[in-house]
């Protein structure tokens, strides 16, 4: 097959039917296609594609679980290793296209998934082309080089430049048919990647201005995605989430993305509502960062001159006031906006919380935490009718 630049991004309305012209140019006869059913059908994705699979030996993988699973992902690369296709196609939400990232990637590795997954072993070369196309607007999945994994219920985060998609297809036309309660949830996601991608020790300016923009999107757009949707808004929410899969790609996430996995995986929250329960409270807190705990070693004024843009976002004059911002954002999406509202109210609770931090993620935001600082920061964020920061 013929070579192409790699990470090439079609983000407009109509962008889907790039799809077949990508086929041709690999001259590509046996494609792979991770496909979420019910979006491929709602979003009229299928009206599209079908037509680019004729006369091509198309293996289909579906039927798999919300979040990554381990043996979703064996199972995946039984189906590809028997398919041996040439191209990777994505279709869904963060769930497809990580798995479509894992799947083709991982079985071209001679080690395990499982080994690989877990940092046991490493990704030793890249799997076949891959084109994502999201049809929710909140992971940013499409933008970046990392995929979530689920293994015996721990969340892992396997990371490699070769996870990248080569295509991504951001087209809000595949959007328009997201339940309110969705586009919530993953537009909650984008917009705690964006602000959780400025304060980060790993941001750079170049992060930093992907992530102002998804920001800024986000606040004027996501609570009008959900009640008031227009093709302009949801164009919107879809620039919003790619830019801040560019921003975390660079970034990483930080303190609420390392305390969600266990709101999710434990409680069943979507993951986008679990980082955003704790997203005003870790601001308060790293507001107050100083030079005995300042993880960022451009030093503490630094971090708060990111706070301050933070604040300044968010069309406030104060920390105290953006953190109400922040709460009064969440509950005009419907959504709970403290561990309170998702079940976390007892201190037994709290503690298995802050016991199963996801380490790695925490070290990336600004100001140290400790089990005890975390216990005390959350306590108020579980107690009813409390948010974090209020």
């Amino acid at each position: 097959m013929s070579q192409v630049d790699p990470y090439v991004v079609h983000l407009q309305d109509g962008a889907l039917a790039e799809v077949g012209a990508i086929i041709g140019r690999f001259s590509a006869s046996r494609l792979y296609f991770v496909v979420d059913e019910s979006a491929y059908a709602a979003s009229g994705a299928a009206t599209v594609l079908e037509p680019c699979f004729q006369d091509r030996a198309v293996t289909r993988f579906t039927g798999f679980d919300l979040n990554p699973k381990l043996h979703d992902i064996e199972r995946g690369i039984e189906q590809f290793r028997d398919a041996d296709p040439e191209l990777v196609i994505a279709l869904g939400g963060g769930t497809a296209i990580d798995l479509g990232k894992l799947i083709g990637t991982l079985s071209c590795q001679d080690e395990s998934a499982r080994d690989i997954i877990v940092g046991k072993s490493a990704i030793h070369r890249s799997g076949p082309p891959l084109i994502a196309a999201p049809t929710t607007a909140g992971t940013g999945s499409e933008a970046t080089h990392f995929a979530v994994a689920y293994v015996d219920g721990e969340k892992y985060s396997v990371a490699d430049d070769v996870l990248l998609p080569d295509y991504a297809i951001v087209d809000s036309t595949l959007t328009h048919s997201l339940p309110a309660g969705v586009t919530a949830s993953t537009g909650l996601d984008a917009f705690c990647q964006a602000i959780e991608s400025i304060w980060a020790v790993g941001a750079t300016d170049e992060s930093i201005e992907y992530a102002i923009q998804s920001a800024r999107l986000s606040i004027s757009s996501l609570v009008d995605a959900i009640h008031a949707p227009t093709a302009r808004i949801r164009q919107n929410m879809c620039r919003a989430s790619h830019l801040a899969g560019k921003a975390i790609n660079i970034s990483k996430t930080t303190a609420s993305h390392a305390l969600s996995y266990f709101i999710t995986s434990e409680y069943g929250v979507p993951h986008g509502i679990a980082v955003a329960v704790t997203l005003s409270s870790m601001l308060a807190y790293n507001a107050q960062v100083a030079e005995l705990d300042c993880a960022d070693p451009r030093g503490p004024e630094h971090v708060l001159r990111r706070i301050g843009l933070i604040v300044e976002l968010l069309g406030v004059d104060s920390v105290a006031a953006a953190c109400r911002r922040i709460e009064k954002l969440i509950s005009a999406t419907g959504c709970p906006n403290s561990l309170a509202l998702v079940g976390i109210r007892t201190d037994a609770s709290l503690q298995r919380l802050v016991s199963r931090v996801d380490a790695r993620r925490l070290s990336n935001n600004p100001r140290r935490a400790t089990s005890d600082s975390l216990l005390s920061l959350l306590t108020k964020n579980c107690v009813p009718g409390k948010p974090g920061a209020s």
